[in-house]
């Protein structure tokens, strides 16, 4: 049953809660390695949404599921979450998190082209300018505003954080043949992924002395950028019938991100972030509006 105000609190929680991510990734960097807090949040994910599908009745499809299509499974845990988080947490090592948060944020942008070439779907005239706009941002965000002399505080940092979203889109493009229930599927990506994540994580031999504050940052990472908060917005569209207004939500996630990361973190909001910011948002509502005006139109 469609409930939208059930929809509502379910897409709110979500972003507010994908808002504060930033802040704890910077804060588990501080005494785990990328690859030490990708495994144990990758742990803590698993458990999580264990718990969830045997709340659901769902922990019988996961064997099923898995052996209809391993070789497509393995690949989709590789991807997301092993490649993706490891990479996109090392360009939070390498970056300030007020700069590497928003270069992410362009992972819709990316998908676009993406799905122009994977998929056939043709880019319209106002993707386009979408792209233009979100790639635009994206320079402004990393030289600083200093676009003409395009001196980056950490090339490779940007490159990571550029490279995450090719790989997020690439995870969703693969995603499209996936006829599994979403919450299964996501689940069997973090068992594929986790003997692997240990397995890298005890042979970099980086030391395990952490504190709790550490444990707790990076379960909060584990719970609510990569466990519970998915099956939150998958709620908030499922109980929805306005999928658009939902998804819209989104959009206040990055500034709230960067309100946080300013009082907690107290790292320096340079104008140009906001500046890049607003213009890859102002790409991502172009192709929103145009979407809405097409289904009405149709």
């Amino acid at each position: 049953m469609k409930n939208e105000k059930h929809a509502l609190a379910f897409g709110l929680s979500a972003v507010l809660l994908w808002s504060t991510v930033a802040t704890a990734f910077k804060l588990t960097l501080q005494e785990f390695t990328p690859i030490q807090m990708l495994a144990v949040a990758s742990l803590v994910s698993a458990l999580a949404l264990i718990f969830i599908c045997y709340f659901q009745g769902k922990l019988g499809q996961l064997y099923t599921t898995f052996f209809s299509n391993p070789l497509y499974y393995l690949v989709l845990g590789l991807i997301n979450p092993l490649a993706y988080y490891l990479i996109l947490f090392k360009a939070y090592d390498l970056l300030p998190a007020s700069q590497a948060q928003p270069l992410n944020y362009s992972w819709a942008i990316t998908l676009t082209l993406m799905a122009a070439v994977f998929l056939g779907q043709k880019i319209r005239k106002q993707d386009w300018i979408a792209c233009v706009l979100g790639y635009a941002g994206v320079v402004v965000i990393a030289t600083k505003g200093d676009v003409l002399a395009l001196n980056f505080d950490s090339p490779l940092g940007v490159g990571l954080a550029l490279l995450s979203t090719l790989l997020w889109a690439g995870y969703w493009i693969l995603n499209t043949k996936n006829k599994a229930d979403p919450v299964v599927g996501v689940l069997l990506g973090f068992l594929v992924a986790l003997p692997f994540t240990f397995g890298i994580a005890f042979f970099e031999g980086a030391s395990w002395n952490i504190t709790s504050k550490g444990w707790m940052a990076v379960t909060y990472v584990g719970l609510f950028e990569m466990g519970v908060t998915f099956v939150l917005w998958l709620s908030a569209l499922k109980a929805t019938s306005n999928t658009a207004r939902i998804s819209n939500l989104i959009f206040i996630s990055p500034f709230i991100s960067l309100i946080l990361l300013a009082y907690i973190i107290g790292e320096t909001i340079p104008p140009s972030t906001l500046v890049g910011l607003v213009m890859i948002v102002s790409g991502l509502v172009i192709q929103q509006i145009k979407g809405k005006t097409k289904a009405a139109t149709s």
